[in-house]
């Protein structure tokens, strides 16, 4: 019997996780937090309710997350001048920064997930898991 679809994105998404993990220790970053920076390299000026969404983490682990990447000088906040009970968070040049430093190790490791197929398959597999998540949302 093979194993479930379910088992196997699980199992992958751990080792992505885990070798994303030791990738980025030398930055003292975690996979989570990278996964937030990248969010914000996409869409810059989110709430924190929307970066947590965005970024599949809780509300309170943003709120830790984002005091986190704050005190590293990462991202800031700013008011958002739609609504002043509101903070916008956006990355700083510092993060900019780590994320071009990091985007060639992160693309090998991409590369190195989808050894196994041609740029077609690539492309295929991208639209597979895509729709695999519209279908689940």
């Amino acid at each position: 019997m093979s194993a479930s679809l379910l088992y196997l994105v699980k199992r992958t998404e751990l080792a992505v996780r885990a070798r994303l993990e030791e990738l980025l220790k030398p930055a003292g970053i975690t996979a989570l937090q990278y996964t937030a920076l990248t969010v914000l390299e996409q869409r810059d000026g989110v709430s924190a309710a929307q970066l947590a969404r965005d970024s599949f983490v809780t509300a309170q682990s943003m709120a830790d997350m984002v005091r986190a990447l704050e005190a590293r000088d990462l991202i800031r906040r700013d008011p958002n001048p739609a609504n002043r009970r509101e903070r916008l968070i956006l990355l700083t040049p510092a993060g900019r920064r780590l994320l071009a430093a990091y985007a060639a190790p992160a693309r090998a490791l991409e590369e190195r997930m989808t050894a196994g197929l041609d740029a077609e398959e690539t492309a295929a597999f991208r639209e597979h898991l895509n729709g695999a998540w519209r279908a689940l949302s």
